[in-house]
């Protein structure tokens, strides 16, 4: 991701100061030179990497998943150091039309207590995160929106109770999530599949743009204007 997001800000005409391959390189006098850092590692290194950040006073775009305990502290971090904050689990201009149509659809299905809803994603097999967080961000769409579902679990399931996430580790796969809702008459499913892995390099890009200049949390539904 790092490559790919370097590439397409270059093609937008903008220049990397710094690419963090280590610790050291990761201090204030380096950070210091840059308008906005994009993050993206792994779930065990994000939360000190964005508070690094704030803690230096650059607005943060990140895009590292499996962390998702730790938002909530690091978003009230962010508001008492007047910082800039950014986090998608999904930068995919698609994928969060995709969390809108998703949201709709689970609002719509709350009194159609005949169809079952399930959630199947895909991603290689280097996916260091299970599920996916945009598999998560669609579950928690569900849940918010159907009462009959509680929570969500990674696994098959006679809960009726809990949503099922099944995911899917193959190569080569950028990206497929489904959510399918089913009854004995018919399935009514919405599905998004990612050719590459470019779009998240873009809207990641995007997110960097906006956030320049501006205090404060925001999305990828303010980027968007969803």
């Amino acid at each position: 991701m790092g490559r790919m997001v370097e590439e397409v800000a270059v093609q937008k005409g903008h220049v990397i100061i710094l690419k963090i391959t280590n610790k050291e390189d990761f201090n204030y006098k380096n950070l210091s030179k840059a308008d906005v850092a994009i993050e993206f590692t792994n779930p065990d290194a994000a939360y000190e990497n964005v508070r690094n950040c704030i803690n230096r006073k650059v607005p943060v775009v990140s895009g590292s998943t499996g962390w998702n305990e730790k938002l909530v502290e690091i978003k009230k971090y962010c508001i008492e150091k007047k910082g800039t904050f950014l986090h998608a689990s999904n930068f995919s201009i698609g994928v969060n039309i995709f969390f809108e149509i998703n949201t709709h659809l689970a609002r719509l299905m709350d009194s159609q207590y005949e169809y079952d809803v399930s959630i199947k994603e895909i991603h290689h097999t280097q996916k260091k995160d299970t599920p996916s967080g945009t598999a998560v961000t669609l579950a928690e769409q569900v849940i918010g929106q159907l009462k009959r579902k509680k929570e969500w679990i990674n696994n098959i399931s006679d809960d009726k109770t809990a949503l099922q996430i099944i995911s899917e580790r193959t190569d080569p796969a950028a990206g497929t999530h489904q959510v399918k809702y089913s009854s004995s008459i018919d399935d009514i499913e919405i599905i998004h599949t990612a050719h590459n892995r470019m779009g998240f390099a873009l809207g990641a890009v995007l997110a960097a743009e906006y956030i320049c200049n501006k205090q404060g949390i925001f999305s990828m539904k303010d980027v968007l204007s969803l």
